[in-house]
């Protein structure tokens, strides 16, 4: 289990990275592959206003998307509504606004708050820096594919997030895609102790439930490869054939549609 001082130390370094690599953009207004009509600027605005938004559901205040679906429209209207795309304000904003927030995470109490989150989920506040930190380096990540520049992620932080996105995931379900699914995968993390299962039941999600059915797959995955297969970031066939990740069991080709099981991130 991460504890509270391993997300914020995670966040403050990833934070950091991102706005060292936005800075280093000469065309802030070129174009990203990965979030269809964003630019760099774009980008940066969204993840800018991410720490006051998660400030304000931390204090039961703010507004979050009711569906996974409408997640789109929320972020369309943040970047619709930036006072400014100077790369420089927006970076110190970020910053700042982080800043305020890992001190805020840092004080509470051994009774951390709830909050409302988008999919209509209740998160813990500090593990919901989880989320966070996969906002900071999956961007990241597209930003620095566009300009060709390196973009190195630790196995652990790819862990990490993928704890914090666990808080919410059940909601991403897609009903489109899931439909009736019912199958149990057994999910490992090379190199970094981590393993969950996800349960899924005439398409609805349990992830690491108290008495597990047995796995109709298992699947061993580098923690960074797992990472951007969740995010529709890379293919997890591709993953597969290039050996980063391994499935095996009754029903080992469940792996290859996982990742198509939720609403794209």
């Amino acid at each position: 289990m991460f504890s509270r001082f391993d997300y914020i130390d995670a966040a403050r370094a990833t934070g950091g990275a991102f706005a060292d690599l936005v800075r280093s953009v000469d065309e802030p207004e070129t174009r990203l592959r990965h979030t269809p009509g964003w630019t760099v600027t774009d980008c940066l605005g969204h993840v800018a206003c991410a720490p006051s938004r998660y400030l304000a559901l931390a204090r039961g205040e703010g507004s979050w998307a009711h569906r996974a679906t409408d997640v789109p429209d929320l972020n369309a209207k943040q970047i619709a509504n930036l006072t400014t795309r100077d790369v420089s304000l927006l970076t110190d904003r970020l910053l700042e606004d982080l800043d305020t927030l890992l001190d805020t995470v840092f004080h509470f109490g051994a009774c951390v708050p709830m909050m409302d989150f988008d999919g209509d989920t209740r998160v813990r506040s500090d593990a919901a820096l989880g989320i966070l930190i996969g906002e900071f380096v999956v961007h990241g990540h597209d930003i620095a594919h566009v300009i060709g520049t390196p973009w190195e992620i630790d196995p652990e932080v790819a862990a990490l997030i993928a704890r914090g996105r666990h808080q919410i995931l059940p909601a991403w379900v897609d009903d489109a895609t899931c439909g009736h699914h019912t199958a149990t995968y057994d999910i490992r993390l090379r190199g970094c102790s981590e393993r969950f299962v996800y349960e899924f039941t005439d398409g609805h999600l349990e992830i690491d439930p108290d008495r597990p059915r047995p796995a109709d797959v298992h699947i061993s995955a580098d923690p960074v490869v797992a990472l951007f297969a969740s995010y529709g970031r890379m293919s997890p066939t591709w993953a597969m054939l290039t050996g980063r990740a391994f499935a095996w069991g009754p029903r080992p080709w469940l792996a290859t549609s996982l990742n198509r099981r939720f609403v794209p991130a």
